[in-house]
């Protein structure tokens, strides 16, 4: 039998893979099949919009608090989002994607929407059920389950197309999403933590007022930069590797398998640390190894065509990423409104996206501009001057100035 803690941690995991096992395949291994197709670059570019319900996914988050009162309730929202989402899912096998090209991204947008539900039901309840010092450790199961998905979408299912085809490969991917489930219907929480009455429950206005709460500012400016030093070179990455004489085959190796299991793996590390020292430290630490790909990529750039090299500048490159994925995903949930767990992460985490795709679309104008060594450098500074803001928002100050978190309010528990 499983521990509660790990119990908790096992059903983090499976859910958070849940989520991102489809989502890559729509945006990843999707495009891969339409150009075989042999579909405009504008139509696989236009793929891409399916992601858009990850970034307004704040404005019905108060919507799953309100309705969402206690552990129980962000539960039935979990089973409800999921069971859409692989319905929607299987649907989708019955069209077909040279024929029915418009119907298909609409579905897909639907199942997109459904996930991103869950994921505020699940980020909601891993707030309430989470212990405080257990966020680090099940933040590390939310990172790794976001590698693994990522890498058994991208990867593992293309290989499956081709021997299955669209239709089997859809119905299976359906079964994965309700499998994933399955942790969640065994665990039983300790407690069943219930929330204040309904009639006092959020509304839209407490997504503006989220941004009135004192100190929220130097968080906020913090989350959105934290992996501004990186963003930039692993959108570039590849393209420098093509400009290098590597291999398509290569690059799938080397960033797409080798680097998204460093990620997991260093998450995993990183969920260890941040139980071991506190946040403050967490926040030096992680953001001073935010400057290291920067500085070893440009320091071996003359050299940096030979294979280990390749691979251990992937290494610095996404085992920071995962290690900061964790601290970010940490201080998020630190920084919650009692009934307002869903609401307050998920405009935390929105920022976060932003940021990263503000950093992902400038790459490649400083990289056009500049050089790929001009990239580098540039990542050096970002990663200086998110150090010096970690600095400022974590040091001699308190880890939740001027408010009270989820996990300080008194909860009415029951058995």
């Amino acid at each position: 039998m499983l521990s509660q803690r790990n119990g908790k941690l096992f059903t983090l995991l499976s859910l958070y893979m849940a989520q991102a096992i489809p989502m890559s395949f729509f945006t990843t291994v999707v495009p891969v099949i339409m150009r075989q197709q042999h579909y405009s670059l504008e139509a696989i570019g236009l793929m891409q919009l399916v992601k858009l319900p990850w970034v307004l996914k704040f404005l019905w988050a108060p919507l799953v608090d309100r309705t969402g009162s206690s552990t129980g309730g962000y539960k039935k929202w979990i089973f409800f989002s999921e069971g859409f989402y692989a319905i929607t899912v299987a649907a989708i096998a019955f069209f077909s994607l040279e024929h029915q090209f418009t119907v298909i991204i609409v579905m897909m947008v639907l199942a997109i929407t459904a996930s991103a539900t869950q994921d505020i039901a699940t980020d909601a309840w891993a707030i309430l059920t989470l212990k405080k010092e257990e966020r680090s450790l099940g933040n590390s199961m939310q990172s790794m389950g976001s590698f693994f998905g990522s890498m058994i979408g991208s990867g593992a299912l293309l290989v499956v197309y081709h021997y299955l085809g669209w239709f089997w490969l859809l119905l299976g991917l359906s079964l994965v999403v309700l499998a994933a489930l399955l942790p969640l219907v065994f665990f039983r929480p300790e407690t069943v933590i219930r929330k204040r009455p309904r009639s006092k429950s959020v509304s839209f206005k407490d997504i503006g007022s989220f941004f009135s709460q004192p100190g929220i500012w130097p968080q906020l400016a913090l989350l959105a930069v934290f992996h501004s030093s990186l963003i930039g070179i692993m959108t570039m990455v590849k393209p420098f590797m093509i400009d290098l004489g590597y291999t398509v085959k290569d690059i799938g190796i080397i960033s797409g398998v080798f680097g998204t299991a460093m990620g997991a793996l260093f998450a995993m590390l990183a969920g260890w640390i941040m139980r071991k020292i506190n946040r403050r430290r967490s926040a030096l630490l992680f953001a001073a190894l935010n400057i290291l790909p920067g500085l070893f990529f440009l320091i071996m750039s003359p050299l940096i065509w030979l294979p280990p090299l390749m691979f251990a500048g992937v290494a610095f490159l996404w085992g920071t990423y995962g290690m900061g994925m964790v601290f970010v995903f940490t201080i998020a949930m630190d920084r919650v409104r009692h009934c307002r767990e869903g609401t307050d992460f998920t405009l935390q985490i929105v920022i976060v996206h932003l940021g990263s795709l503000t950093l992902a679309v400038l790459s490649g104008k400083i990289a056009g501009t500049f050089s790929y060594e001009g990239l580098f450098f540039f990542s050096i500074l970002l990663g200086i001057f998110t150090f010096l803001l970690a600095w400022f928002r974590f040091f001699g100050k308190d880890e939740h100035p001027g408010q009270k978190t989820s996990s300080e309010n008194k909860n009415e528990q029951s058995p």
